[in-house]
């Protein structure tokens, strides 16, 4: 019995690091294989000459990351200026001429703004909604209110939200529901995706209970 009991203790001290170090690890791997397409491709209009530099240069273990990370810091500084937006604006439009690409472009873009938009509201609120049939409760988040068309069919008193999967959240349902049918909760965004990943077993800090609309 307390064999049993010592390796599940172990298991739960290894694990969150574990995961932790294959994310990180997924992670320097995707920037690796974004660098190094870069530097393929300017390897490619470069002359013979330099083909060694270059890929040495693929082969530094971890670079692709810090350069990645490195142009984000500086394409956030060059566009907080004036001259950097104007610039930004030049190449925007030039991308939103190119066929198919344009709509791809927007979308994301769209998408990209309104999730990392500092003054957005989207998932900065955690709800509690009845999905997937009246009485079955579940985490979920919101995103926003009903636009367009859309709107004028549903009207002023609904909220977009987004219900994730459990254990990925990543993947998830979006609805469009009364705001009337939503419990708006106290705990933070991350608290209730910690709640969600670790399938209702890890609670979130004990506040002020919620009372339904």
């Amino acid at each position: 019995m307390s064999f049993k009991k010592y390796l599940l203790t172990g298991l739960l001290v290894w694990l969150p690091l574990a995961v932790t170090i294959w994310v990180l690890l997924w992670l320097m791997g995707l920037l690796d294989g974004v660098f190094q397409g870069v530097v393929t491709g300017l390897q490619a209009i470069s002359p013979e000459t330099d083909a060694a530099f270059w890929e040495q240069l693929k082969h530094i273990p971890g670079l692709g990351p810090v350069l990645v990370f490195a142009g984000l810091l500086l394409t956030g500084a060059m566009v907080s200026n004036v001259a950097g937006r104007w610039w930004l604006g030049q190449w925007e439009r030039l991308l939103t001429r190119i066929p198919v690409f344009k709509s791809i472009y927007n979308s994301v873009k769209k998408v990209s703004d309104t999730l990392f938009s500092s003054n957005g509201n989207a998932f900065r609120t955690a709800l509690l909604v009845q999905y997937p049939r009246a009485g079955s409760w579940t985490i979920a988040f919101q995103t926003g209110s009903p636009s367009g068309e859309v709107a004028s069919h549903l009207g002023d008193d609904f909220v977009s939200v987004y219900v994730p999967t459990t254990p990925n959240p990543t993947s998830g349902f979006f609805l469009m529901l009364p705001r009337a049918d939503v419990i708006e909760l106290k705990m933070s965004v991350d608290e209730a995706l910690t709640y969600v990943i670790s399938m209702g077993s890890v609670a979130p800090g004990v506040g002020t209970p919620p009372t339904h609309p």
